[in-house]
């Protein structure tokens, strides 16, 4: 029984470096950096998209009726949601009047700055060839800016906070 019938059992054989694939694999061509515009093309059509939106309601006033559908919470309850008045808001800030526009929604101006910084580091970072940014924030900020909002909500609902509803 010197050979024959015997078997070579897997887990006795001996730890080792992996088999290199057989046979190698050419080595290939660096990879390409992407051009300029490939890496602009996401933030400035996002810029684009921003841009048209609020020359839209820009020159379409949300203050009349019939352009735009009412907030379905507003129209079902009567009490105003953090977004109700943001449309108005933006018509506001598209037209340059920023005090009408924090009256009638101050956390959407907050968001629309918000975007506006984001976009601004995003084209940059994209112009120098960087990573997109991100917005990382742990989770106790984050149940922070829904606290804000939500206090928002319900004040703005209040008779005391009758300043805060659009």
């Amino acid at each position: 029984m010197s050979g024959e019938n015997q078997r070579v059992d897997a887990s006795s054989t001996p730890p080792g470096p992996a088999a290199a694939p057989w046979p190698p694999a050419p080595p290939g061509p660096a990879p390409a950096r992407a051009s300029r515009a490939r890496r602009l093309a996401a933030p400035a059509l996002t810029l684009a998209g921003a841009v048209a939106a609020f020359a839209y309601v820009g020159a379409v006033d949300p203050n009349e009726p019939g352009h735009y559908p009412v907030c379905p919470l507003f129209r079902l309850t009567g009490l105003l949601c953090p977004g109700c008045g943001g449309l108005r808001s933006a018509h506001a800030f598209a037209r340059g009047d920023l005090l009408t526009a924090l009256g009638d929604n101050a956390v959407a101006v907050t968001g629309y700055l918000v975007f506006a910084v984001f976009t601004a580091l995003w084209l940059l970072r994209a112009f120098r060839g960087g990573p997109a940014p991100r917005i990382v924030l742990r989770p106790g900020w984050w149940w922070a800016i829904g606290t804000l909002v939500l206090g928002f909500s319900i004040v703005r609902n209040l008779p005391i906070g009758s300043a805060l509803a659009p």
